[in-house]
């Protein structure tokens, strides 16, 4: 099976929000787009849109 390619996209953020979104990933150990993307299947998951497979 092939993997699949990210896609790749421009976020816009208040520099509040990144920058609490840059201490938060700092304390979990992660890149600030791994903690968006953390963040975005968590809130996914909490709204039963979490895609099969994931």
């Amino acid at each position: 099976m092939a993997k699949r390619e990210p896609k790749r996209l421009l976020l816009r953020l208040d520099p509040a929000i990144h920058e609490a979104i840059a201490k938060w990933a700092a304390d979990d150990l992660r890149s600030i787009n791994g903690q968006i993307e953390y963040a975005l299947r968590a809130a996914l998951e909490r709204a039963g849109r979490l895609p099969k497979g994931e």
